[in-house]
Order: structure tokens, then C-alpha cells, then sequence
């Protein structure tokens, strides 16, 4: 494969230098930020956009002529970043600024809204960012307000105008509605959509123009159609936002009109259908549907033709129906082999260039362009250059049976060189809870234990989504109880299995995989050695209120009708909820403890770190405490993630040491 010349090999090849080592590969390896953040082909796939940025330099957007290879960066800031992307047409792009180099306490939440041409010409900032903004030139023109924001979705690309969403935002930056404008990238001009109700959400037809609204109502979740033969809204259903209960989601149109859905239809995984607009219901048999996981994908459509879908299994992959690109696959997969490799194909093809998304658990992604008439591979970027697959350990899908009988999916991942018993391990619990944890990927915080010597467990226990309706009920008030229980049962498995030793096993997670933690050594001391718990939840009532000096995220709508249902109520389960309370059993906690929080938290506010550091320290010697600051939810800089992973690893080697 020859690699883009000149631009990008300039900002990619920067971090890709990297020597042979006998030692484990550094922290720094795994959590930087990328110099190279993705890319997009041009509708008429001539041209490439892609987010790149090396050597001191912010990630700036360049475009390459994929005819010759030739590439310039057509926009860069001295002050920011460029976040988001997408083509307007052939000739002109739309894209958005993010600060990478800010935490959530110094985050200045507009990001500003910007078109330029792919020759680098004719820029225009079309929106405010909410200081300091960055102004074109023409500082007395008006712009749209900083709360306006692109879609995830392209639209037409056949004009100068996209559609634009100008959010109301409240409190600490929740979505509380989100209106539909109609922009010209050249003038300025806005035109806005009407609509009923509360809009949460848009779907635009296959001429990229608005077809469906989601609103909101208190819990109700209601879809609207706009029928091109009345010009009028009709809604097509209502269902329970929170709990669900008989809805589906619109996933697209297709290239003749018809309306993709997911829906359960009242069975226990969700598939792919096609919903009936005439008579407002759901074909009878699904058109794709997974075995042993939800639908998750969306429609590959190229030449006003639907060629395939993309679906995500164990995995990331594609159900072509296009005999055509069938054989494309079987080519690049030859090419490729023991990766996963994604085809996107340009909208409106006038070359033979393609997309490829490569990958496997061991190999970072790494982006190409494929030219189906020469057979030409040329790479474009890797998230994370200095990362060699030989290094790396492998990760599978493994499944195993909770005590009452549920069966139980997870992620396991080992170190590299084949040693596969009697491991440390590490039970790595994911964040949500409702939500997937893991996939077959490469995954950052995974490998890097791998290669100190861990192996990783991560239980995709119940109340994890993508498994099944049954699956996620059945965790539905059962923080610290059920769905505590099946992380340990894994914990168990992996002892019987051989893989862990029972003598060396440390639990950790962030957010809800931290209140995991926390009960995992209240609740099975036997178990766990140590304990990591960053971001996590202390006190379930603490995400109800955690008092007046600390901002909370969490919408009230979600601690109104989502928590009570799915996690508990402050007054009928109060019993339920004190008993299932780390902070309330912080006495119990005498294993090895790490904590970290960000002082800026908006989701899980510092309170809840405070107030069981203080809790734990009078009985337990052995905690350690680290405090960012600047940061929210997570680490957003590099320099504190490459700070609590080095922390993470000699915490580890000191309590269960895998050297």
C-alpha cells in the first residue's frame, strides 16, 4: 500500500516514528490525542476530506485531489480545533471548531459554525462561537447564535444549503429542544421549519429534506410525518421515552422513499424493517435482523441505490445486497486479511475511489482509499500510529451463566504472548449502565492493561442494551444487587475457567462502572484485592440532588420518569436504595482503593468522591486520592490520562502485581 504523500504523511507520519521495544509500549501510546481524527469522501468521490494535525499545529481540515494526490489544508485556527465535518456539495464544506486543548471547566460550549471551499476560498463563519470568537472578516454581518449546531446527517449535498439544528440548551448544558433551520453556506440565509410540539430529534428523506420529527411530552416520545401529499405533520406513534413499550426508531429513507425502521415488533432483539407510510405499520418480516444482538447500523447507500447495510454484531460489518460489492469486499478482505474492513462508497460515485475503514482487537483503525479499477490501496491515517499489533492481545466475546441462569455476555481480553492462565485480572465494568460496554475492536484501556500483564474481564451484565429486550429489564433496579451479581459470577467463571488467579483480581470502572466498583468490594471482599473507581456514583440519591452547589447534567424529565422506573425511586425504593449505597457502607471497604474524580463534573459531581473519600479514610489506610480540577466526566487532556493510567498501573502492580 502507498500512503498519501507530502500533507499527509507531514501531519501523520510525525507520530507514526517509532522504535522497537522490548518493554511494554508506553501510556503515552495509548492515550494521546490522534493526529489524525478521520476522514469523508466528496459526493462525486473525487475528493477527500480529512482532520489532521502535527507538530504543535491544532487539527486543521485538509482536502485531497485523489486524482493526483495532492493535498492543502483549506482551514486551520491558531486557537482551536476543527471537530466536526461534512461536504455541502462537491466544491464546499460545512465543519465545526472543538478545543482540545480545554477541559469541561474551561469548555466554552459554542462551537461555532464555519464553510469554507475545498480550494481553501470563499470562508464564511456562519455561527458564533461563544468566546472567543473567531470572526471572517466581516465582523457587522449577523450570525446565527453559538447554539447552533450541525446534524449527523448530510442531507442533499446538491446545493449550497444544509439544515442546521438551533438547540435550546438549559442548566448545565442539557438539550431541551432542538429546531430545524434551513442555511445557505454562501449567504447566511436561514429559512425555519415548522413543526408540532417539542423537537428532540430529525429525520431527512432521501432529498434531504425534513420527513420526521421526534417530540418530546414529559415521558412521550412521539414521531411525526410530514406527508408530501397534504404538506401536514400526522403522527405516526407514541411510546414511553423512558421504558419503551412497543415504539420504533426511524433509522432512514431509502434511495426510492421508503422508511427504515428498528423495532422489536414484539419480539426480544430488535431488527431491521421497512414501515408502511400509507397505513402506518411495520412489514411483517424484518429485512436484517442479528443473531444474538439488537440492530445497530444504518443504510449504505450510493447512486440512488441501496447497496448494503451496515451492522454491528460481535463486531462492525456489512450485509451487501449489491452482488457488485459482494466482490469488492472478497478483494479488499484479501488485501486486508484479519481485519475488519468497512466500504463506503462515495453518494454519487464519478470515480472508482472508495472509503475502507480497517481494524481488528489488535490494530488500531486506520483509514484508506481504495480505487477499484487499479486495485490502488493508499492509507490515509491511524488513530494510534505508535501502536504495533504484535503487542497487543487478543479479544473475544466469551459467555457465561449468572446464578439464576441469565446468560451472561463479556469481553476478555489477554496479554500478548500467549500465556492465557492463572493471570492477574482486572473486572473492568463499563459505564451507563444502559448502555453496550465493549465491542471486537482495539480498545485503549483494555490493551493497555493487556500488555502490563492483566487480563480483562468486561461483563456485559444485565441492563446493558444490544442483547436484547429481556436482557436489559432485567436490570432494572438492580444497581448493587442482580447486576452486581453477575460481575462477580464472571469474576467466578474466570477463576474456574483458569484464567484468573483467585488470589490476584482487581475490580474498577468509571461513572456507574465506579459505583460497581465500590460495591463489588462491599459486597464480595472475598473476591477483589483492590479497587479503581474513577467518576463513579456514591449514592444513588446523590444523582437526585447532590446539592446546591454542584450543576448536574441529568435532565429532569430522566430523574422524573426514567430513574424511578430504571434505578429507583427516592420514596418507595428508599429502603432498597440506602442498602445498595457504597457512601452508606463506605466502612466495609478495607481493600486497596484508588479514587479519581473531576473537580468540573457535571454528570457525577465531585460530591460524591468527596463525600466517600471522607467516608473510607477514617477505616481504610490504604486509599489513594487524585483530583483533576479542569476535568468533567472523564479525561479530555492527554496529560491526565497519561497521569491516571501511569497511577492505574502502579497501583496495580503494587496490589496484585502481574511483574
Amino acid at each position: 500500500m502507498r500512503p498519501l504523500r507530502q500533507l499527509m504523511l507531514a501531519a501523520l507520519a510525525l507520530a507514526a516514528a517509532c522504535h522497537a521495544q522490548a518493554e511494554a509500549p508506553p501510556v503515552a501510546s495509548f492515550f494521546n490525542n490522534p493526529a489524525f481524527n478521520g476522514a469523508m469522501l466528496s459526493p462525486n468521490g473525487r475528493y477527500l476530506a480529512a482532520f489532521v494535525g502535527a507538530g504543535g499545529q491544532r487539527d486543521g481540515l485538509a482536502v485531497v485531489d485523489l486524482s493526483d494526490m495532492s493535498a492543502h489544508m483549506v482551514a486551520q485556527f491558531r486557537d482551536t480545533d476543527i471537530g466536526r465535518a461534512q461536504w455541502v456539495n462537491n466544491e464546499r464544506l460545512l465543519f465545526s471548531t472543538v478545543d482540545k486543548s480545554v477541559a469541561r471547566r474551561d469548555v466554552r460550549f459554542g462551537p461555532g459554525l464555519f464553510a469554507v471551499d475545498r480550494d481553501g476560498k470563499r470562508f464564511r463563519q456562519l455561527a458564533r462561537r461563544n468566546t472567543p470568537f473567531i470572526q471572517s472578516g466581516d465582523s457587522g454581518r449577523d450570525m446565527l447564535p453559538w447554539h447552533t449546531f450541525m446534524l449527523d446527517q448530510a442531507g442533499a449535498q446538491d446545493s449550497e444549503e444544509v439544515y442546521v439544528s438551533d438547540a435550546g440548551i438549559e442548566g448545565a448544558g442539557i438539550l431541551v429542544s432542538s429546531d430545524l433551520l434551513r442555511l445557505n453556506t454562501r449567504t447566511s440565509i436561514t429559512h425555519t421549519v415548522g413543526h408540532p410540539g417539542v423537537a428532540r430529534g430529525w429525520l431527512l428523506d432521501q432529498h434531504g429534506r425534513p420527513r420526521l420529527v421526534e417530540t418530546l411530552d414529559k415521558n412521550i416520545e412521539s414521531i411525526h410525518y410530514l406527508d408530501p401529499a397534504t404538506e401536514q405533520w400526522r403522527t405516526l406513534a407514541s411510546f414511553d421515552a423512558y421504558t419503551g413499550g412497543g415504539g420504533f426508531e426511524p433509522l432512514a429513507f431509502g434511495p426510492d422513499g421508503t422508511l427504515y425502521v428498528t423495532s422489536r415488533a414484539g419480539r426480544d432483539r430488535s431488527a431491521l424493517y421497512r414501515y408502511d407510510l400509507v397505513h402506518g405499520k411495520l412489514a411483517d418480516k424484518p429485512m436484517v435482523e442479528l443473531e444474538g444482538f439488537d440492530f445497530s447500523g444504518h443504510l449504505v447507500i450510493s447512486n440512488n441505490r441501496l447497496l448494503g447495510v451496515r451492522v454491528h454484531g460481535d463486531a462492525e460489518g456489512t450485509a451487501w445486497f449489491d452482488a457488485d460489492m459482494k466482490a469488492l469486499q472478497a478483494t479488499v478482505d484479501t488485501l486486508l486479511p484479519g481485519t475488519i474492513n468497512l466500504i463506503t462508497p462515495p453518494s454519487r460515485p464519478e470515480t472508482p475511489w472508495v472509503l475502507v475503514l480497517s481494524y481488528s482487537d489488535k490494530q488500531p483503525q486506520r483509514t484508506m482509499v481504495f480505487n477499484t479499477e487499479t486495485k490502488r490501496m493508499s492509507e490515509v491515517g491511524n488513530v494510534a500510529p505508535q501502536i504495533k499489533p504484535a503487542d497487543m492481545g487478543s479479544r473475544e466475546l466469551v459467555h457465561y451463566t449468572a446464578r439464576d441462569g441469565l446468560d451472561i455476555p463479556a469481553w476478555l481480553t489477554l496479554p500478548p504472548g500467549g500465556k492465557d492462565k492463572n493471570l492477574p485480572m482486572v473486572v473492568l465494568v463499563h459505564g451507563g449502565p444502559f448502555m453496550r460496554g465493549g465491542s471486537w475492536n482495539w480498545n485503549a484501556d483494555a490493551q493497555f492493561l493487556a500488555t502490563r500483564g492483566y487480563a480483562v474481564l468486561e461483563p456485559e451484565f444485565r441492563g446493558s442494551v444490544g442483547f436484547g429486550d429481556a436482557h436489559f429489564r432485567a436490570g432494572w433496579k438492580q444497581w448493587g444487587l442482580k447486576m452486581q451479581d453477575d460481575v462477580a459470577d464472571g469474576t467466578r467463571w474466570a477463576i474456574a475457567q483458569g484464567t484468573a488467579d483467585a488470589k490476584r483480581i482487581c475490580i474498577a470502572g468509571a461513572s456507574y462502572g465506579g459505583y460497581a466498583t465500590l460495591m463489588g468490594l462491599i459486597n464480595d471482599p472475598d473476591l477483589y484485592r483492590c479497587g479503581v473507581d474513577w467518576v463513579g456514583v456514591t449514592d444513588i440519591d446523590l444523582l437526585y440532588d447532590s446539592g446546591w452547589r454542584y450543576a448536574s447534567d441529568l435532565p429532569q424529565g430522566w430523574k422524573q420518569y426514567g430513574m424511578p422506573a430504571l434505578i429507583g425511586d427516592r420514596v418507595k425504593d428508599a429502603v432498597q436504595l440506602q442498602a445498595t449505597s457504597p457512601l452508606r457502607q463506605a466502612a466495609r471497604v478495607t481493600q486497596p482503593l484508588l479514587l479519581a474524580y473531576g473537580g468540573a463534573d457535571v454528570r457525577v459531581p465531585i460530591t460524591h468522591g468527596l463525600k466517600f473519600y471522607d467516608a473510607v479514610k477514617a477505616g481504610n489506610p490504604n486509599v489513594e486520592w487524585i483530583e483533576y480540577p479542569e476535568e468533567g466526566h472523564g479525561w479530555a487532556l492527554p496529560k491526565n490520562r497519561i497521569d491516571f493510567w501511569t497511577r492505574v498501573e502502579h497501583f496495580l502492580d503494587k496490589n496484585i502485581g502481574a511483574h
